[in-house]
């Protein structure tokens, strides 16, 4: 792996931007300003003294895309990329993304990779451990090997190593691509690595976005607008929080 690292990376993260960008354009290909607007707070809006159906639109579609986006590319982008770099399989266990034979130590290393380290909260941390234990004893039964867990954030700082309270250790960012690859540098090169990809899908995706605009302002305006134009607070409202 080593000598052709460079190589696996690169077509990885080539498949990785495109999955990434087919998989955002989907999602506001088919967003629509009624399922939106149901799960959005229009008191705020009118709190902020919001008059603009546009401003209304540009603030939701925003926010769909930077609320999908982070999930989208920790399970597009750094899932498959971690599993082509390591060398492992890809992990049947619940929970886990990636499974590694290290028969110099007896063991089977489970891998679960996130994005970034901001992702847990505690009632899901607890079950990310619970997870591990199930593999744990799963592999130990089955295959009679020591078992080690790794959760592995693609990005940011985390304190390395583990806690008490859970079976598995959390690396991020660098540490955890070194421990993939053995190199201390290749956090830097993913960047690299992705070469024009980027630039060869984001102008379709500028287009799709603007279209998803137009389209979402259309709907909300036959919607929630009056004839006039301005916003019918409490058509938008009762949409939103009326009890039929």
């Amino acid at each position: 792996m080593k000598n052709n690292l460079k190589e696996v990376a690169t077509a990885a993260i080539a498949t990785a931007i495109r999955n990434f960008y087919d998989a955002l354009t989907n999602k506001i290909d088919r967003v629509s300003i009624r399922d939106v607007m149901r799960h959005k707070n229009p008191y705020l809006y009118r709190a902020r003294a919001v008059v603009s159906a546009t401003e209304i639109v540009d603030a939701v579609l925003r926010a769909t895309v930077s609320s999908s986006e982070e999930t989208i590319f920790g399970n597009l982008f750094f899932e498959p990329l971690a599993l082509a770099v390591s060398g492992g399989s890809k992990s049947t266990a619940q929970g886990l993304d990636i499974d590694i034979a290290n028969p110099s130590a007896n063991e089977i290393i489970g891998i679960a990779v996130k994005s970034g380290p901001s992702i847990f909260n505690s009632s899901s941390k607890k079950k990310q451990d619970d997870d591990m234990r199930k593999a744990r004893t799963r592999v130990q039964q089955s295959r009679g090997v020591h078992f080690k867990g790794i959760v592995g954030y693609g990005y940011g700082r985390k304190k390395s190593g583990s806690n008490g309270s859970y079976i598995f250790e959390e690396l991020a960012g660098q540490a955890f691509w070194e421990f993939l690859t053995g190199e201390p540098d290749f956090y830097k090169k993913i960047a690299d690595y992705m070469d024009g990809a980027p630039a060869k899908y984001a102008a379709s995706f500028k287009e799709h976005y603007i279209l998803a605009e137009n389209r979402l302002l259309k709907q909300f305006v036959a919607a929630f607008c009056k004839e006039d134009g301005s916003i019918d607070w409490d058509k938008l409202i009762e949409f939103n929080s009326g009890s039929a």
